[in-house]
């Protein structure tokens, strides 16, 4: 009997690595952002608003978990999430969290609202919709991250060039805006300066890790 219970011990031990690493925000935050395609350190930290010096150590801590891999190119060491069950595992805590935490839902409900109507309640049909021109599904993450994954019929124009290229936007079709997922503020910002210029704008809350998920 003891053996067998220094066998389990060890064996709950290995699968609390896991949760160990997932037990920071920071690191969350650096899984989320590993979900829209390899990064170096510095676009990391830089991302998570870190120094460099505790970005590596948290990316330490997710590559003992075997979470994260690394690619070096040139002078670049570049890291990505080891599997996209990482990224199925991410979305799966924080869609847990956001069923069972009252706190974090009030702090959800605090994000700007936005018009429900000009969103389908079911991804499927807004793809049908953005399939036929009827929407125009909005990319506003950073471009490189565009180019690694996107959702199907999407338009790419960063957040920051926005105000900028609002003449490349249609006024008389509904623009859905999305960034990382649905901590990413990015969304938000845009929707809401859309609909200050006069265009009909909502944002989604899940980016390319959810709808993967969901097998949109």
């Amino acid at each position: 009997m003891k053996g067998t219970r220094k066998i389990k011990d060890l064996l709950y031990e290995q699968v609390a690595r896991i949760g160990k690493v997932f037990s920071s925000p920071k690191r969350l935050e650096l899984i989320e952002l590993l979900c829209q395609g390899e990064k170096t350190v510095e676009t990391l930290a830089r991302d998570a608003s870190i120094s460099m010096k505790l970005t590596s150590a948290h990316l330490r801590e997710l590559r003992g978990a075997h979470l994260v891999e690394t690619e070096r190119r040139g002078k670049n060491i570049l890291y990505r999430l080891a599997g996209k069950e990482v990224a199925d595992l991410w979305v799966h805590i924080h869609t847990l969290a956001e069923n069972r935490l009252i706190e974090l839902q009030m702090e959800l409900q605090k994000i700007a609202a936005q018009p429900d109507d000009l969103v389908p309640n079911d991804r499927e049909t807004l793809m049908k919709m953005a399939r036929r021109g009827e929407v125009v599904v909005l990319d506003v993450r950073p471009t490189e991250e565009y180019l690694a994954t996107h959702l199907p019929f999407a338009r790419s124009i960063p957040i920051d060039e926005l105000r900028q290229r609002l003449a490349e936007l249609p006024k008389d079709r509904p623009i859905v805006a999305y960034c990382r997922g649905p901590y990413c503020l990015m969304a938000v910002d845009a929707a809401a300066l859309l609909r200050k210029e006069g265009f009909k704008s909502a944002y989604l809350r899940g980016g390319v890790a959810e709808w993967r998920l969901a097998k949109i």
